[in-house]
């Protein structure tokens, strides 16, 4: 009996050891869980008769460390919760790796080419639609023309008093404005239908107490429209015809189209191409003493024709596609699952998991939402495996095949006294 007891030991010691040098093989896996041998007593009646491996679990709540990589499409999960992927057999399983790509037909996959779960976005709307696998917009976005520009900053007060502003019906190309007319001069870059960019000059001029006028020229040419901003002398803010409600300072420009009739003198016109109404915001502009600054002078839209460039995460799980006029877009954002009792999902690899009756079904939304936990990008979660304690278990189970090899040992002496005995 004894020799049996000792042989179930060597077995079971045997098949940890499995466990440990697995584990150790893997300290370098991302997003691996370490495994642990449980044992378990055997008994037959009321006779011990041995032991055995009764089971073997993964620790899946402890987290790995984090390592930074700096690519762009590597995210790990700071708290609690799954990745959510789509197998070739059309099942749900459940990661840690974040280890991101864009497919040849356009899906967001993982390193094991699942298809990653989320809710698409699609611009210009902002609105989270339904989740499913993330699709990926790779072809061209058209070009669009400028309707909004923003300028804020500071016009001097120092700046001497103007009498004679630029004429626009004057002002070309060739002939720009006497620099005795204005006292600054700003280039903001808009674009027309085709995605051609234009320049629109708005020339400063302080013509009187507080009034500052803006003469404006598209590409060199003078354009008929004007705007005069009011300052209040006394506090350098833009006067409000109601102070207690207070509405945006703005001017809207027509611009003239760009067709075949367009003026010959005017050679940045294309054909074809329009532009629309620009308005642009002076709110938040000062007249302050000292150096006149800029702080934005920016279109608030339009921008050229470009093609799918690559695609990124941002911080909320967002999918980011990139084109080469600059431009992204948010086509969605990545979802994550929580269950009730992780510790019941079904191992299927060292990192990958399936739902079942014991963890309960998947909770799924997006990063921060409820239970989830928050995604780092540029990251991967490493192996939580503990080196040091897989060496000691080493250690330890050494010490328990001696053990056992010993109680072999001297059953097999005592059986040959015995029979010598006899």
């Amino acid at each position: 009996m004894s020799f049996d007891i000792a042989l179930s030991g060597i077995q079971a010691i045997n098949q940890s050891l499995d466990v440990t040098s697995h584990n150790i093989a893997n300290a370098g896996t991302y997003g691996y869980k370490a495994n642990r041998a449980n044992f378990a007593t055997l008994v037959a009646g009321n006779q011990l008769t041995g032991v055995q491996v009764g089971s073997v679990t993964q620790n899946i709540g402890k987290s790995g460390g984090i390592l930074n990589t700096g690519r762009t499409l590597d995210a790990s999960i700071s708290g609690r919760g799954f990745f959510v992927t789509r197998a070739d057999d059309n099942s749900l399983q459940y990661t840690r790796v974040g280890i991101f790509d864009s497919s040849l037909d356009g899906y967001l996959v993982d390193a094991s080419g699942r298809r990653v779960q989320g809710r698409a976005i699609t611009p210009p709307s902002t609105e989270l639609g339904a989740e499913g696998d993330l699709k990926i917009p790779n072809g061209a976005i058209p070009a669009q023309a400028t309707t909004k520009a923003t300028y804020i900053g500071n016009l001097s007060s120092d700046w001497k008093v103007i009498t004679t502003l630029p004429d626009s019906t004057t002002i070309t190309p060739d002939t720009p404005p006497d620099s005795s007319t204005y006292n600054m001069s700003k280039v903001t870059n808009i674009y027309d239908t085709l995605g051609k960019q234009h320049s629109l000059t708005q020339y400063f001029s302080l013509s009187g107490t507080g009034k500052v006028a803006i003469t404006y020229a598209l590409d060199g040419n003078g354009i008929t429209d004007t705007m005069v901003l009011n300052f209040d002398p006394a506090t350098g803010q833009l006067s409000q015809a109601d102070p207690a409600a207070p509405v945006p300072i703005t001017a809207t420009l027509d611009l003239p189209s760009i067709d075949t009739t367009a003026p010959a003198s005017w050679p940045n016109f294309v054909s074809g191409a329009k532009l629309q109404k620009v308005t642009i915001d002076y709110t938040g502009t000062t007249f302050f003493s000292g150096e006149s600054s800029t702080a934005t002078n920016t279109p608030a839209d339009g921008y050229s024709a470009g093609t799918f460039s690559g695609v990124s995460l941002g911080d909320d799980g967002s999918v980011i596609a990139k084109y080469s006029n600059g431009l992204t877009q948010t086509v969605g954002k990545v979802v994550l699952a929580t269950f009730a009792n992780e510790g019941g999902l079904t191992q299927i690899s060292d990192t990958s998991w399936l739902a079942s009756a014991e963890s309960g079904v998947a909770n799924t939304d997006v990063a921060g939402v409820g239970n989830n936990g928050k995604i780092n990008v540029s990251t991967l979660e490493q192996s939580n495996v503990d080196i040091t304690s897989e060496l000691v278990g080493l250690m330890t189970s050494q010490r328990n095949y001696q053990a056992n090899s010993k109680v072999i040992q001297t059953e097999s002496t005592m059986l040959q006294s015995l029979m010598q005995a006899i």
